[in-house]
């Protein structure tokens, strides 16, 4: 950190949209950080991704790495491209990499529609959605990434790695994350989303959730197998608060939950470590629209406000906070009119005319209370 109020953001636009959405945000954060005050950021720029990977053989090179550990947080845009790909057929991700490297163990996907957009939903409550999904990062079925099997042509095999330790801290976050949202005003009920019935290491991810749920009486506990969690998130997703989920059930369930936000360009993340975190939109790199200028940059945005409301709890830095408050009001009034539509919902706003809205109401004095 360059002084008690100065951050180092390692920034990775990564690949296709991801440049595309990258270079507003860091115009809205600093702008942002400059009106409130109190703080400031310092962007230091990480080649990574396909197109790095394709051009230098490598998709995470060790100088961005030590980029990263060396930031306060982790901005990153987008990477992959289909057809980059490593020998065994799978895509260059380094997003992954930082996850396992950097211990980011909880997958944080909220689900807050934005005022203004229209819901997928016909229920009015669709409307207000607010829950959040947090995804087990670091193990689950994607502990077997790059140590899958085949023999011959016969057969796959994939391998998921459930631990004590790993389901331990995720699960404790997401009690912590459930009281500090009672707090605000919200239930504070956390459901375990598993397929206990079935498999061995689920009903073990149950076991240790049950442990820890009783070390936290204030927070209502609940199970829900997977594939009803699926048809409540369609069905009644404004009675959920939080869920925590392995792995690759989280992977499904952060895209459905976009889904309900009106698509990938709405939707933020963050994944969270003990020591470093890194907050990227849940979409893709959209390379059939890249350098098009119709990317949705809210996802992006949204993901900034995360990093600055991290940022702020960490160091105790409450300019940070409000920084983020009004990044987050500063959306919700660009779109609360309805007469901003991205092209992803069949309008005709893209990236530049999504930022200038976005920016206008950072600058304006609607947002300077939030």
């Amino acid at each position: 950190m360059l002084a008690s109020s100065a951050f180092r953001i390692a920034v990775f636009p990564g690949d296709g949209i991801g440049h595309e959405v990258m270079k507003p945000c860091l115009e809205l954060l600093d702008f942002a950080a400059r009106a409130v005050g109190g703080f400031s950021l310092h962007f230091d720029h990480a080649p990574a991704g396909a197109g790095c990977y394709r051009d230098t053989g490598q998709a995470l090179p060790p100088g961005s790495m030590a980029l990263a550990r060396r930031a306060d947080a982790i901005l990153l845009g987008a990477m992959g491209l289909p057809d980059v790909r490593q020998p065994d057929g799978t895509e260059i991700a380094p997003q992954l990499d930082l996850r396992f490297e950097l211990g980011l163990y909880a997958g944080v996907r909220p689900v807050m529609t934005v005022p203004g957009v229209a819901p997928v939903l016909s229920d009015p409550r669709a409307a207000q959605l607010d829950f959040v999904l947090v995804r087990e990062s670091t193990e689950g079925l994607f502990a077997a990434r790059g140590r899958g099997s085949i023999d011959g042509d016969r057969e796959a095999r994939d391998t998921m790695v459930i631990t004590r330790a790993g389901t331990q801290r995720v699960v404790d976050f997401s009690l912590r994350l459930a009281r500090r949202r009672r707090a605000q005003g919200r239930p504070g009920r956390l459901a375990c989303v598993d397929k206990a019935n079935v498999f061995a290491s689920l009903a073990f991810f149950r076991k240790v959730f049950d442990e820890r749920a009783r070390e936290y009486p204030d927070v209502a506990a609940e199970h829900v197998y997977v594939d009803a969690a699926a048809l409540r998130m369609v069905q009644r997703p404004w009675d959920l608060d939080v869920l925590v989920t392995e792995n690759m059930f989280g992977d499904i369930l952060s895209d459905l939950g976009a889904g309900l936000m009106g698509g990938l360009g709405f939707a933020p993340s963050a994944d969270i470590g003990d020591d470093h975190a890194v907050f990227q939109p849940c979409h893709g790199t959209a390379p059939d629209i890249a350098g098009m200028g119709r990317a949705n940059p809210t996802a992006m945005f949204l993901s900034a406000a995360m990093m600055l409301e991290w940022l702020g709890e960490r160091h105790g830095q409450g300019a940070c906070g409000r920084a983020a408050a009004r990044m987050r009001a500063a959306v919700g009034h660009a779109f609360r009119g309805g007469t901003l539509v991205p092209c992803e919902r069949g309008g005709s706003a893209g990236t530049a005319a999504i930022t200038a809205a976005v920016m206008a109401a950072l600058a304006s004095d609607s947002t300077q209370a939030a």
